[in-house]
C-alpha cells in the first residue's frame, strides 16, 4: 500500500549551501519535516550547483517521512546570470537593463526543458524570451 501524503510544498534554496535558518527552517518545521535531516540530504544532492538557487518540491507523508524533488533554477536567475545584471528592470517596457544572445536563450531553455510546459526547444525558447521581456532584458538575434 502506498504512503498517504500529508502535505506537499515548495521552497527555493541555494544548492549545496542551504542552512536551517529562516526562511527554510521554519517552513520545514511547520510542515513536520526535520530541518537538519532535510538540509543534509538537500546539500548532498545539490552540491554541484554550488550556491545557485534551485526549486524543490517536498512531499511529507502521514508517518512524518518525506521525499523531495530538485527542480532546475528559475529562468529569471539564469537570465540574470547570463546578462550579468543584479536585478531586472522595475519598468521593463521602458528601461532595458541588459542584453543576451539567442544562443544564451537556447542554453537556458535546454537547462529548463524538463520543468517547462513546452513541446520542443523552440517553444521553450519562447517561454524564456517572455521572461526576458518581463525583466527588461533584450534578446539579440
Amino acid at each position: 500500500m502506498a504512503k498517504q501524503i500529508a502535505t506537499q510544498f515548495k521552497i527555493q534554496a541555494p544548492g549545496g549551501q542551504a542552512t536551517p535558518a529562516p526562511p527554510i527552517g521554519p517552513a520545514l518545521g511547520q510542515n513536520g519535516v526535520n530541518p537538519g535531516q532535510f538540509i543534509q540530504q538537500f546539500n548532498d544532492r545539490t552540491r554541484e550547483l554550488n550556491g545557485k538557487i534551485v526549486g524543490c518540491v517536498i512531499t511529507v507523508y502521514k508517518d512524518r517521512t518525506f521525499d523531495f524533488e530538485i527542480k532546475s533554477p528559475p529562468a529569471a536567475i539564469l537570465i540574470k546570470e547570463a546578462a550579468g545584471i543584479a536585478k531586472g528592470s522595475g519598468v521593463p517596457n521602458k528601461d532595458k537593463v541588459g542584453k543576451i544572445t539567442r544562443q544564451q536563450v537556447e542554453a537556458i531553455a535546454q537547462e529548463k526543458m524538463a520543468d517547462l510546459n513546452a513541446i520542443d526547444l523552440d517553444g521553450a525558447c519562447k517561454v524564456v524570451e517572455g521572461t526576458c521581456r518581463s525583466m527588461g532584458v533584450e534578446v539579440e538575434n
